[in-house]
C-alpha cells in the first residue's frame, strides 16, 4: 500500500505546469499507481481549467475588435470524415542484471544512458538536460544497501518496483519520497528494487571515510 505522496503544493504546481520536467514526470508516474493522488490531480486540473477559462472568457468579452464565428469553427471541425484510431503502444521494458521491469509511459521516450554498475548498485542516467538536476533510474540488487548519508540539496525517490526500508520507514511500489539535508538515512533492500531518482546535489556521507564513499555518492548523484 502506498503511504508516501507528493505534497499538495507540488500537485498544484504540477497542474499549473510550473515544475521541472523530471519532477512532473515523477508525479505523473506516482498518480498512475496511486488512485488517491490521481483523484486529487483531476480535481485540481478541473479547478485550474475553470479558472483559466473564466479568465480567458473575460478577456474575450472585453476585447474591442474580437470577432469569431464559433458556428463556422464547429462546422469546420465536424465536417471531416476522417476517423483517427489510436494504436495501442506496447510497454517498454528494461532488463537490469537479470530483472525485467516495465518502464512507465511518462519516461519511456526519454533518452537513457547505458547502465553502469558499482557493487550491487546499477544506474542509468535519463537525459532531461536540467542542469544541476540529475535524473536516473537506480537499481539495487537484493540485500543491497547505500551507506548512511544526508543530502546537500534535495532527493526525490519514486519507487517503481520492489521495496526498501531505512530509518524513516518502509517503502513499497509507488511511494513518493522527498528528502532534504534535514534527513539522514541508510536505504536497504531485502528483495531488490528499481527507483526513479531526481537529485539537486551530491550525497554527503555521515559515517565511514568520505574519500572512500565519495565514488558511491557521485555514482548515485
Amino acid at each position: 500500500m502506498i503511504t508516501h505522496h507528493p505534497k499538495h503544493e507540488l500537485l498544484e504546481l504540477h497542474v499549473k505546469g510550473q515544475l521541472p520536467a523530471s519532477i512532473s514526470a515523477a508525479i505523473s508516474m506516482h498518480a498512475e499507481m496511486c488512485p488517491l493522488c490521481k483523484d486529487k490531480l483531476e480535481e485540481l486540473t478541473l479547478s485550474q481549467s475553470t479558472t483559466v477559462f473564466e479568465s480567458t472568457s473575460s478577456q474575450i468579452n472585453t476585447a474591442d475588435n474580437f470577432d469569431m464565428d464559433f458556428s463556422n469553427m464547429i462546422d469546420s471541425i465536424t465536417s471531416s470524415d476522417k476517423v483517427y484510431i489510436e494504436k495501442p503502444v506496447a510497454p517498454k521494458s528494461v532488463n537490469v542484471r537479470g530483472h525485467e521491469y516495465i518502464i512507465p509511459r511518462a519516461i519511456d521516450k526519454v533518452a537513457q544512458s547505458q547502465w553502469q554498475n558499482l557493487g550491487k548498485l546499477s544506474r542509468a542516467r535519463l537525459d532531461l538536460n536540467e542542469g544541476d538536476l540529475h535524473t536516473s533510474l537506480l537499481h539495487i540488487d537484493p540485500t543491497g544497501t547505500v551507506p548512511a548519508h544526508t543530502h546537500k540539496g534535495f532527493e526525490l525517490t519514486l519507487l517503481l518496483d520492489g521495496s526498501f526500508e531505512d530509518e524513516l520507514g518502509a517503502y513499497t511500489k509507488g511511494d513518493f519520497i522527498w528528502l532534504t539535508k534535514s534527513h539522514t538515512h541508510k536505504p536497504e533492500t531485502k528483495d531488490g528494487c528499481l527507483c526513479y531518482t531526481v537529485s539537486s546535489n551530491a550525497l554527503q556521507f555521515t559515517k565511514g571515510l568520505a574519500r572512500i564513499l565519495n565514488p558511491i555518492g557521485n555514482f548515485i548523484y
